[in-house]
């Protein structure tokens, strides 16, 4: 009778490894995350950006992260990433996260009235400040993709932009 007591007693309690079970499978779930988020963090990093030579604190600056050539720096819309900024004491800054490596560009400008586009005069140039990445500057219309072409290897990087005044 005792034996069959301590055996019953035995079955209703869960094994040594049953006993570990939970922190099997909380350690399991905390090396896959923990592996995920190392995947992760050198493949999409951030891109920081200060524009700086606003002329006044009115309005927004805009800015916009192109891959390729094909619509740089007028076409907006097909940039890969937009952002808006404040102006405060004649300097801004944008930020582009969750950016993988890769080849790109950059262009800002100044949107002093605010409406949300770049202003031109009846020829098509600027009436607002313009910029781009290393500062590359046109002749004769935009700056080229390969002038203001930056090279991120990921992580977090941080560009400097003047803008002029046409």
């Amino acid at each position: 009778m005792g034996s069959t007591l301590l055996e019953t007693n035995r079955s209703r309690q869960p094994g040594f490894y049953g006993a570990l079970r939970p922190f099997v499978t909380a350690g399991t779930l905390l090396v896959l995350v923990a592996s995920s988020l190392s995947q992760a963090g050198p493949s999409a990093g951030s891109i920081r950006v200060e524009i700086n030579g606003l002329r006044n604190d009115k309005g927004q600056v805009m800015c916009a992260l192109f891959s390729s050539a094909k619509d740089f720096p007028k076409n907006t819309d097909k940039a890969i990433a937009r952002a808006t900024a404040g102006i405060l004491q004649r300097r801004a800054v944008c930020e582009f996260a969750g950016i993988s490596p890769g080849r790109y560009a950059l262009s800002v400008f100044h949107d002093e009235n605010g409406n949300g586009k770049m202003d031109t005069n009846f020829i098509g140039m600027p009436r607002e400040g313009v910029g781009a990445s290393n500062n590359a500057i046109g002749h004769f219309g935009p700056p080229k993709f390969e002038a203001a072409a930056i090279w991120y290897s990921g992580g977090q990087l941080e560009l400097v932009i003047t803008v002029i005044y046409l």
